[in-house]
């Protein structure tokens, strides 16, 4: 009976999985149509808990590295990852994951606060070519994950700045779902990041980079140096941020979102585009730090990285927040 309502409840989100995906990361319209974020505005939210699972077993995440990466960049996304789970000077990447720990299923059980990097798998012959749909990410998994694991594995697929996305910079900049057995062969937990340096920093690398193309920032434009010194990596870490605190808290997409339709939901990470610290939104990032060169960060992680991080949606102080937060 479990296994046939899986497969009902597989076959109902593969119909859906061409009409909309979870976390579409539409963040080019929040930051410069100036939408209204919700820090503070917790009359407005609608976040629910509906009856799924949480990731609350320790997690084996694996870094699928789709095309050719350089390996500075590939060193400040894995220290950013490894910094989840690892101490550091407050504020911290593992004292913002304390927000996303928050959230739990109907047992009881948090998210784990146990995030380990369990593999590196290296795909630098586009093993399905350079232009990829959505569903191209799970035979991207299927391809160059086996075994999978199925009892606490997470996949990240990251795209290098030369791979063209179904959708990317015209929509989304990221995305989380899980595998189909028909096409991986088990349910797996999975998120697809895209580097913009190339494409879209506009898009996905703000604040590091300016939507309105070349010529002269505007005054006031909020564009800051990126802090690991490169615009396209350090904004796709804080998708990555995005994307791993919604599949943890809402893996099947049956768990935590606000609204009451799983097709479009509107998640955690979702609640607080374009917000990094106190007073963030209507395209303000909020109030951040600045190291001695000017580059702007929220978080603190190993190895002395700094990274510009946005916020999530806190269930308990019902308000968008970070560890850097002024109050």
């Amino acid at each position: 009976m479990i296994q046939n309502l899986h497969y009902l409840l597989t076959l109902v989100l593969y119909a859906s999985y061409f009409v909309a995906i979870s976390s579409s990361q539409k963040q080019a319209n929040y930051y410069y149509n100036q939408e209204k974020n919700y820090e503070g505005s917790s009359d407005l939210i609608d976040l629910k808990y509906h009856m799924g699972p949480v990731l609350a077993s320790p997690i084996n995440l694996y870094i699928i590295w789709y095309g050719r990466w350089d390996p500075k960049h590939e060193s400040t996304i894995t220290d950013f990852i490894l910094s989840i789970s690892s101490e550091a000077p407050y504020p911290s990447v593992a004292d913002w994951w304390r927000t996303v720990s928050l959230y739990a299923d109907q047992t009881g059980s948090n998210v784990t606060r146990k995030v380990a990097l369990s593999g590196h798998f290296h795909d630098a012959a586009y093993s399905h070519g350079r232009y990829l749909t959505r569903l191209s990410m799970q035979s991207i998994i299927k391809t160059n994950a086996l075994p999978l694991n199925y009892r606490n594995g997470l996949y990240l697929v990251l795209t290098s700045h030369d791979v063209q996305v179904q959708d990317f910079c015209r929509a989304v900049c990221g995305f989380h779902y899980f595998t189909f057995p028909s096409v991986a062969g088990v349910t797996v937990p999975y998120a697809w990041i895209g580097h913009s340096g190339a494409q879209c920093p506009g898009m996905c690398a703000y604040p590091f980079a300016w939507p309105g193309g070349p010529g002269p920032l505007p005054r006031g434009s909020g564009i800051m140096g990126p802090p690991n010194g490169d615009p396209g990596t350090d904004g796709m870490i804080s998708v990555i941020a995005h994307e791993l605190a919604e599949v943890s808290s809402n893996p099947l997409i049956n768990a935590w979102y606000a609204g009451d339709d799983p097709v479009a939901p509107t998640e955690i990470a979702d609640l607080c585009l374009g917000v990094y610290g106190s007073g963030g939104g209507g395209g303000y990032v909020g109030v951040v730090s600045k190291d001695s060169w000017g580059n702007g960060y929220n978080l603190n992680g190993v190895k002395g990285r700094k990274y510009l991080v946005q916020w999530v949606w806190n269930p308990v102080r019902r308000r968008c927040f970070g560890p850097n937060a002024l109050d």
